[in-house]
């Protein structure tokens, strides 16, 4: 069984703040794709990665062990140009995560590829503890449901002929992976995800994900 994880490093990450996109910057002494990168090359059950960039960033990435294409005009574009890139070898099952979830867990990805042994997809995600408000103008509209929602995490995992054909056939934009892999009729797993699985966003999240891999 062959699995490639690809990592979507194509975007610019603006809310992060910073001189250069997010997965460029700085983080507890390493830049944040490569400990993206590190999370999966050092598992076992991952044979090759395949790292998507943007065409400005091309000469920033000097890693030889790992497969580089382009990134397309947004992230579903990204996505379906590495789908494509690896598509010569002929995975069985593929993992698509985001570069800025460097602090990503060997047990999230387990929990993922386990699934797959059933299922056509499977993504890692947390129950929504919260109560949640509708609001209009400062004032609470309403309350919202919480028992059947989700956090949802990468990486998403996917038999790869199935989510290739899914995102071929798509014209329209989604949110994620899982997206493109439900309107075309894959069933997808909701395994464990973690809180330490943190997607920087905010340069508050530099320091958490510091604290994170400190403490590892």
């Amino acid at each position: 069984m062959t699995t490639i994880a690809i990592i979507v490093a194509a975007g610019r990450g603006t809310r992060a703040g910073g001189d250069v996109p997010k997965q460029w910057q700085m983080l507890c002494g390493k830049r944040v794709l490569d400990w993206t990168i590190e999370a999966f090359q050092s598992h076992s059950k991952i044979d090759d990665i395949c790292v998507v960039l943007h065409p400005d960033d091309v000469d920033l990435l000097n890693t030889p062990s790992v497969i580089t294409c382009l990134g397309g005009e947004n992230r579903n574009d990204s996505v379906k140009n590495g789908l494509r890139a690896i598509s010569a070898k002929s995975p069985d099952l593929v993992l698509i995560h985001d570069a800025a979830r460097a602090t990503v867990e060997a047990s999230v990805i387990d929990g993922v590829l386990n699934a797959l042994k059933t299922h056509d997809a499977a993504a890692p995600a947390l129950a929504v503890t919260d109560a949640l408000w509708h609001g209009s103008e400062g004032l609470v509209t309403g309350v919202q449901d919480r028992s059947t929602l989700f956090r949802a995490q990468t990486p998403q995992g996917f038999k790869f002929n199935k989510i290739l054909e899914a995102n071929e056939k798509n014209t329209e934009t989604a949110s994620d992976d899982v997206e493109i892999a439900r309107r075309f009729g894959l069933d997808v797993a909701i395994t464990l995800g973690s809180e330490d699985n943190l997607k920087i966003t905010t340069p508050q999240d530099f320091a958490r994900a510091d604290r994170i891999l400190r403490n590892r």
